[in-house]
């Protein structure tokens, strides 16, 4: 019994000492952006400016790969700024004019069993996808942009179908991105970012898919 009760209260040790050191999760942060809070964002942070509006509007995205930074415009304001995991080697994350053409709350990947993906909003035909994923500091995706899920789900809110991405190399590091260049309307986006507690099964809304 008394071994028993030994391991026991090892285990709890070991489990406190566990938590103790174990990293402190990203919290987002209302606040204003500037080059300084943009610049100190850690992995699976994000930022976003409190007095943004929360409904669909004229959003436009830039992601660096370099920097593994999301930048949200609304117009020529910027809006929001995410850390990002992006794709890694061999699987990378393709550069340059994208637009959103699938929105789903809850998807999974018909490339790697059935992979969740919530809050997806697709980019090309062939699965590159914005949303909800594990950021662990670096590139380490399929090809998807991975958010954290908080950001994931304010940013589904806000989009339209057609909303225009922008994929670079070109880093940020000591300034912030020019807005991308409007984007032109498409079908109005029927869906907004499902109410707390979880995301719940909606219909897909999507772009046409151009003819092969």
């Amino acid at each position: 019994m008394a071994f028993m009760l030994l391991r026991r209260s090892s285990y709890i040790a070991a489990a406190v000492v566990a938590w103790a050191f174990a990293p402190v999760t990203a919290q987002a942060r209302d606040v204003e952006l500037t080059s300084v809070s943009i610049a100190t964002l850690s992995p699976g942070d994000f930022l976003w400016d409190a007095a943004a509006p929360a409904i669909p509007g004229d959003v436009g995205i830039i992601v660096s790969i370099t920097d593994q930074k999301l930048y949200v415009y609304r117009g020529e304001a910027l809006v929001a700024v995410s850390a990002v995991s992006t794709g890694k080697p061999g699987y990378d994350t393709p550069t340059g004019e994208f637009t959103i053409l699938q929105k789903q709350v809850q998807h999974a990947s018909s490339l790697y069993d059935d992979a969740p993906m919530p809050y997806m909003q697709r980019i090309t035909w062939d699965g590159v996808a914005i949303h909800a994923g594990q950021d662990p500091g670096y590139a380490a995706s399929h090809g998807c942009v991975r958010v954290p899920i908080a950001f994931a789900k304010r940013l589904y809110g806000i989009t339209r179908l057609g909303a225009r991405v922008t994929i670079t190399y070109e880093s940020y590091a000591d300034r912030v991105p020019d807005p991308p260049e409007a984007s032109v309307p498409t079908a109005p986006d029927v869906q907004s970012t499902p109410p707390d507690p979880a995301p719940v099964a909606t219909t897909i809304a999507y772009a046409p898919q151009p003819d092969q």
